[in-house]
This record gives C-alpha cells, sequence and structure tokens, in this order.
C-alpha cells in the first residue's frame, strides 16, 4: 500500500486525540502524539505520507507485521458469522485456539484460561498460584514489567511500579541475573548463574518458604532490558520452586509465539514452569487477547472447587479467530524460524557490528528476533549513557538519538539508555539491513554524548 498524504486530515486526528484521549504512562500535554495514516507489513506512515520502518513491532505485539491479509480475512469471517458469546459457553473459535496454543506449551501447559490481555493473564495467574497453595507471598524480579494492572505492576520492578506501591500487594522483589551489570561482583556466566541462585535461595529462606505461593519471572525480560537468562538459571529456579512447593510461573507476554526464534522463550531453556502468561504475540496485537497456560496440578485444584474469578469478554470469538489465523499464518510461513535463522544470520552480526564503530554500545545483548543495544558514556566505567529513570534534559542523549532514528525513517523502541531490536518476525533481510544502516545514522549521534 502506498502511503498517501493528507494533512489536513492528519491534523484533525491530532486535534481530537489532543482534546478527548488520555494516553498512557504521559504527562498529558507534555506528549505529541504521532497521527498514523496506515500500516502494512513490517511499516507504518504518518497523514504527510512519511513511512517508517518500526522497529517495535507496535509494543512488541504485531509478529506477523500489520494487516496480514489472512488474518483479516479470518476476523472478517468470524463476525459474519459469531460476534461475540459468553465465556461460559463452548464456541468454536476459542476452543480451537485454546487447543493450537496448547499443542505449542511446554510439558503440560494444556489448559488454556484466556483474559484480555497481559496484565490480567498476570493477576490471574498469581490468583491461581495463592488459591492453589494457600500462601500469599510472590517474589518478583527487579527489571522486571508484568503490566499495569494493580497486582501486576506491584510485581512489576521498574519505575512504573512506584506510584503504586504502598508494600501491601504481598510482593517480595529479587535481583535476577544481569552479568553486564552484576549485583554479584561476577565476572562470568557460572558465576552470575550460582550467585543469583544463591540469592534467590536465600531470599525464599528470609522470607519463610511456607508463605511464598509464586515465583515470576519473565523468560527473557522485555521492556527491562533484553537480559537473556545465563545457562541453568531457570533450571535452577525451577528446582527451588520444586524443592520448596512455590509455583513458577514464567510470563511470555513478551517473549512468545516465536519472538526468541521459538515458540516459547521457555523452549531455549528446556524448562516447563507451572502457570505461564502470554498476549501480544498470539494474535499479532489484531483483537485483544491473553491468557494463562495451566499444568494439570493446579488445574486439578480447581476441578471441583470453582475457580473464583472471570472475565466478560474471555475468549472473545473475534479475537480466538485471529488467534486462530495468526498460529496457522506463523506455522505455514516459517515465520518462528524466520525469526531464529534471521536474528542469528542477520540481526545479531549486524548489531555486533554497528557496536564495533559506535562508541556509546556498551553491550548487544539478545535471541531469535528480540535484541538490545545498551548506551554508555563510557565503555570502561560502563556509566550509562543517561542516568536511571532520565526525564527532560536529563535524558537528552537518548532523546537526540530517538529523534535522529525517526528522521532516518525507522521508529525506534527507546527505554532508559537502550534501544531494543524487536521488528515483525516476518520481516525480511533487506528490511532488517535498512534498519540498521538508520540506527548507524542515530548512534552516531549518541556517539557526540559519550566521554
Amino acid at each position: 500500500m502506498t502511503p498517501q498524504s493528507s494533512p489536513q486530515a492528519g491534523a484533525a486526528v491530532k486535534a481530537a486525540d489532543r482534546a478527548h484521549v488520555f494516553h498512557s504512562w504521559s504527562a498529558q500535554e507534555l506528549i505529541d502524539p504521532l497521527a498514523v495514516a496506515g500500516a502494512e507489513g513490517s511499516y507504518f506512515w504518518d497523514y504527510d505520507g512519511k513511512r517508517y520502518l518500526d522497529l517495535t513491532s507496535g509494543l512488541v505485539y504485531a509478529n506477523i507485521g500489520y494487516q496480514h491479509p489472512k488474518v483479516v480475512a479470518a476476523i472478517q469471517e468470524q463476525a459474519a458469522h459469531l460476534t461475540t458469546f459468553a465465556p461460559a459457553f463452548a464456541v468454536e473459535a476459542r476452543s480451537e485456539a485454546a487447543r493450537l496454543i496448547a499443542e505449542r506449551t511446554p510439558g503440560d501447559l494444556d489448559k488454556i484460561f484466556f483474559t484480555n490481555g497481559g496484565a490480567d493473564a498476570v493477576e490471574h495467574a498469581v490468583r491461581m498460584a495463592r488459591l492453589h497453595t494457600g500462601r500469599a507471598k510472590v517474589l518478583s524480579a527487579y527489571r522486571s514489567y508484568h503490566g499495569g494492572t494493580q497486582q501486576a505492576v506491584n510485581l512489576t520492578g521498574d519505575p512504573r511500579r512506584w506510584a503504586s506501591d504502598s508494600a501491601t500487594a504481598g510482593v517480595v522483589h529479587f535481583w535476577a541475573p544481569y552479568l553486564y551489570r552484576s549485583r554479584f561482583y561476577a565476572e562470568t556466566e557460572e558465576q552470575e548463574t550460582a550467585r543469583a541462585l544463591e540469592h534467590l535461595e536465600t531470599t525464599i529462606a528470609f522470607e519463610g518458604p511456607g508463605t511464598i505461593a509464586a515465583i515470576i519471572l519473565e523468560t527473557v525480560p522485555g521492556t527491562a532490558g533484553i537480559m537473556v537468562p545465563p545457562p541453568g538459571y531457570l533450571a535452577g529456579v525451577r528446582q527451588l520452586c520444586d524443592q520448596y512447593g512455590i509455583v513458577f510461573v514464567l510470563d511470555e507476554v513478551m517473549a512468545g509465539f516465536g519472538r526468541t526464534g521459538e515458540w516459547f522463550a521457555a523452549d531455549l531453556f528446556d524448562v516447563t514452569p507451572d502457570l505461564m502468561t502470554f498476549a501480544k504475540g498470539v494474535n499479532s496485537g489484531y483483537v485483544p487477547l491473553g491468557g494463562v497456560a495451566i499444568s494439570g496440578a493446579i488445574a486439578e485444584t480447581f476441578a471441583r472447587r470453582p475457580y473464583p474469578g472471570g472475565l466478560t469478554y474471555s475468549g472473545h470469538p473475534l479475537a480466538c479467530a485471529a488467534a486462530v489465523a495468526t498460529i496457522n499464518v506463523m506455522a505455514e510461513e516459517g515465520i518462528v524460524e524466520n525469526a531464529r535463522n534471521l536474528g542469528a544470520s542477520v540481526v545479531e552480526p549486524g548489531l555486533r557490528e554497528l557496536a564495533e564503530r559506535h562508541g556509546c554500545v556498551g553491550e548487544v545483548r539478545g535471541v531469535g528476533m528480540f535484541w538490545a543495544l545498551e548506551l554508555v558514556k563510557n565503555r570502561e566505567t560502563r556509566e550509562p549513557l543517561v542516568p536511571y529513570n532520565a526525564a527532560g534534559e536529563a535524558n537528552a542523549a537518548m532523546a537526540a538519538f530517538g529523534a535522529a532514528a525517526k528522521k532516518a525513517g525507522v521508529w525506534p523502541f527507546v527505554n532508559m539508555n537502550r534501544t531494543h531490536f524487536v521488528p515483525p518476525l516476518n520481516v525480511s533481510e533487506s528490511e532488517i539491513k535498512e534498519g540498521l544502516a538508520a540506527l548507524d545514522t542515530a548512534l552516531s549521534v549518541a556517539d557526540e554524548y559519550t566521554d
């Protein structure tokens, strides 16, 4: 689809937005949202006809790109057949979506509870864990994001939690492994794994194992920095959970459905949790959908005991039809394999080449189509390019980087002192190289802020 220029229409869209839309995570008078006219594949464009390669996949959810014709057609067909129906009934689209998801989840995660998104999936996973164990506390990591609802945001380990955290949610935070900025003075992955597990077991001991319902981790943390766990860490957490009777929850809202080059990131580590949350990539965000994949043991808890939770739109037919079509498209078109193969053969070497050329790049890390560049003022000291949670003038370097990327024709994912490379999973090699070239230009601007 060729972008058409219509500045007058764009101005009208922007005016209505500014008059009536209340945006998330924003000071309303300090933002200037781009008016989007359309999108297709890996690109979107504004009303002036300027096209951007989307290196963010929306909010890391448009895993098959925008406007995939087979998924659009499936939504249209479902709308013509059965637009909506209450969740207490058996509906074909809902049943088939659950079946296809259960086929791909690890281990015995064969029961699917549908939600409207990732945050409420996390809410329900925690509720299930607490009811299953009869315990109250949940342990989660710093440098994590689990959603914006009340329990989920308290589980979150970044500054978005602070305004809602009154220390009454039954959440205890701990440090997960992150070798580049190790909290454990580790010099190798083996040391980082061993010391992080020791820290977690000590936390369990001092909190009281009999008080802890669940440990929740993003399999590969997303917004917090795409820190791929070192070998043995997740298996070690699994062992600790088994040892102390704690439910192990993996949050795959961002990492799931092909993002890491596997259907689920847990497959990279040969680990099966007791509960696994998902959303985003399950239907490429075309209609809101999330869920919890549930193990046999936890499902049995509610076999004759009612589960006290539900949602009006649980397993909405339009969302489930989009999920069925998305999963089938991903299988038919080899999209998971594309993420794995191009991630290894094009993205990783391309990003590492950028790191060699630009002094502002402290570390390159990731897997599949899930990568981060950590930007620093000084490679030797590893001082971040901007301070933690910087805003205003303190964030000038990252703001300049982002502006340069957009000028070069890509929409970057920028968070704190990082930029993430997370395009749609069916991105082409030529599109990846286009994105890398634009980042090369933008990183030259960031270099100006280094020591």
